[in-house]
């Protein structure tokens, strides 16, 4: 029972581990948001070697449908959020990393949605690692693009993405049951294999205990 109850314990352990590894993904943002409701643009960069430091500032620029140039409407670094374009006062909160400098993840939010909002948005990270002899500098630059509709639609792309996701979820539910199972029946196996080894030795000692007795009551006669 012990042995079962380590098997799980390392089970979990595993699967916190592999959690813990996989925090970081560059997932892509939406690109359809309701006229009228918030919407969150996405925008994430995961560093490649996570033990090197580093601090990085980000900047949001815009371009509307029909438009030539790009506008910067949305900067963040250590001295705090700016909103940098009339359009979009009072409507941006910051939705990325937060109490580190490192940013990982540049993500925001646009309150009240207007149809004004479709367009191309562009999201840059200006980020510094810093190396035991010296500093490297790099720019890393995301793009979305986004309809602004009068009524939320589901592609059939979201549908099938969701489905592949709950198979997968119960795919790997049913073969840790079946890892387990197995393990616990060799477990058990070999747990049966030892009591009978025991009890074989302890046979052998007592047959061969009664027979050094018997041939000592034959001496002594």
């Amino acid at each position: 029972m012990a042995a079962l109850h380590l098997l799980i314990v390392s089970l979990l352990c595993s699967l916190f581990v592999y959690q813990c590894h996989g925090a970081c993904a560059e997932v892509d943002s939406d690109t359809e948001a309701v006229a009228g409701r918030g919407f969150k643009l996405g925008c994430i960069s995961c560093k490649r070697r996570s033990e090197v430091e580093g601090s990085a500032t980000v900047e949001w620029y815009f371009r509307a449908k029909g438009e030539a140039d790009f506008a910067r409407i949305y900067t963040y670094s250590e001295s705090g959020p700016m909103i940098e374009n009339e359009q979009f006062y009072d409507r941006v909160d910051w939705k990325g990393s937060k109490r580190s400098n490192d940013i990982q993840d540049a993500s925001i939010y646009l309150l009240n949605v207007t149809f004004n909002d479709s367009g191309t948005y562009q999201c840059f990270f200006n980020r510094i690692l810093n190396y035991e002899r010296y500093r490297y500098k790099d720019l890393i630059g995301k793009v979305v693009h986004l309809t602004v509709v009068g009524k939320a639609t589901r592609g059939t792309a979201s549908i099938v993405s969701e489905v592949m996701m709950y198979v997968s979820i119960i795919g790997l539910q049913v073969w840790l049951l079946i890892e387990m199972i197995y393990c616990y029946r060799k477990i058990a196996a070999a747990g049966e294999e030892a009591l009978r080894e025991a009890a074989n030795a302890e046979y052998l000692a007592i047959a061969s205990e009664s027979k050094d007795n018997c041939a000592g009551v034959q001496v002594g006669e």
